[in-house]
């Protein structure tokens, strides 16, 4: 057990809970945005632009396979499945979740908090058994006087050193805590959120707006307080809300109703929905068409777009777990020998038509044999598929024999044809 006194917070005025760069994990209260909305993770998720780029991120990330290779001193590599790391990586990482719950499940706590938090369950030789997710909400991370972050168990009470959490962070300004991006962009979500509760509302009243009723100016002044209350919630009961938004009303002795507030399309409400789907889409770098938004997307952008989502939105998601496993993971006598992969070659590709034609050019020219297109499409080898041709103007004098694969008799037979052209 380490002494409380080691700990310091990683501000300055770490009494100030805002300022406190350790209360980013443990941070549940929601918070006011500009447009009133309040904002927290729940209200975040039920925003369905919010909900399908997090969970877009999530499942992504667990859909790949993720391997532990050893290089070998040919210069290749092979999967070390001997070691006791990959089955914990690659298929079970505890005892409850398979591997696509759990990747699911960090991705996910990554896009809403901006950490993702697992214990290290390790045997007496110090390779790692299992890895058991914790919320970030029971977690609180602390600066100690040797620059190294700790973490303290709240309901446990423990303060545990690195060697035994495993953390991926996404983007920190400290380096000891990922930033949550639903805090750091309250406003833009809350004004979403306010838009969609705005068009909740217009709906419940029967797409009814506020307005007031005027009385000629001749018309005698209604002076009882209650008559009048009684009048206008009469008036709202049956004119307002879903089952009257049929209903006709009739105004009496020269009355007229007048609307205050602005229409629908006067407040551009889908406009308004459209844009606010559209920023959160910015907030998490994903292609609007990747969560059903297909105004803008043609046959042609499509393609190019899906394949800048992923070099750009989640090539670096992946290379944040794995430079996080392979410092929390791996021993240090083992990282020169050893690294961990997520495999994604299979989103790189490109359509069939494009591909076909890119090994098409390297078969030709000669840096492509037969095995290594098919290794390229997940096929398996075939025997004399290592052959690697030579165009004829790309071969040294003296060497047609081995370009073209001919015998010497072969070659003669072609020479006496030639002679006779």
């Amino acid at each position: 057990m380490f002494l409380r006194s080691f700990f310091q917070s990683g501000s300055a005025s770490s009494r100030n809970p805002g300022n406190d760069w350790s209360s980013w994990v443990s941070s549940v209260a929601a918070r006011s945005s500009a447009a009133g909305a309040m904002v927290s993770k729940d209200t975040a998720l039920a925003l369905t632009a919010l909900r399908g780029c997090v969970t877009l991120l999530a499942e992504s990330v667990a859909q790949l396979p993720c391997e532990l290779y050893r290089r070998t001193g040919d210069g290749n590599r092979e999967r070390a499945t001997d070691h006791p790391l990959y089955d914990v990586i690659h298929s079970q990482p505890n005892r409850k979740d398979t591997a696509f719950e759990y990747y699911e499940q960090a991705q996910g706590a990554l896009g809403l908090d901006g950490n993702h938090i697992a214990l290290i369950d390790r045997d007496g030789a110090g390779y790692v058994q299992e890895l058991i997710p914790v919320s970030n909400t029971k977690v609180r991370v602390l600066k100690g006087n040797d620059g190294m972050p700790y973490y303290h168990l709240i309901d446990q009470n423990e303060i545990l050193p690195s060697r035994m959490v495993h953390h991926i962070k996404g983007f920190s300004l400290d380096g000891y805590v990922g930033v949550s991006p639903i805090e750091t962009n309250a406003d833009a979500i809350g004004l979403a959120i306010a838009t969609e509760e705005h068009a909740s509302a217009v709906f419940s009243r029967g797409t009814t707006m506020s307005g007031v009723i005027e009385r000629p100016r001749e018309a005698a002044p209604i002076t009882d307080q209650a008559k009048l209350d009684r009048l206008l919630s009469k008036f709202a009961e049956r004119h307002s809300g879903i089952r009257n938004m049929f209903s006709v009303a009739m105004l009496q002795e020269g009355m007229t109703y007048k609307q205050l507030a602005m229409d629908n399309e006067k407040a551009q409400l889908l406009e308004s929905r459209k844009h606010s789907a559209v920023t959160i889409c910015q907030l998490y770098k994903v292609p609007p068409h990747m969560i059903q938004m297909m105004d803008r997307a043609t046959f042609n952008n499509i393609e190019h777009m899906g394949l800048q989502f992923v070099i750009y939105t989640l090539l670096p998601w992946v290379k944040r777990h794995e430079a996080a496993m392979m410092r929390d993971l791996l021993l240090p006598s083992e990282r020169s020998d050893l690294y961990i992969e997520f495999n994604v070659s299979g989103l790189l590709r490109g359509d069939q038509k494009s591909r076909y034609e890119a090994y098409a050019i390297g078969r030709n020219w000669g840096w492509l044999s037969a095995n290594d297109v098919r290794r390229l499409e997940n096929m398996p080898p075939i025997p004399g598929g290592d052959r690697y041709l030579t165009p004829l103007n790309m071969a040294e004098p003296g060497n047609s024999a081995s370009a073209l694969n001919a015998t010497p008799a072969q070659m003669k037979e072609i020479e006496d044809i030639l002679c006779r052209a």
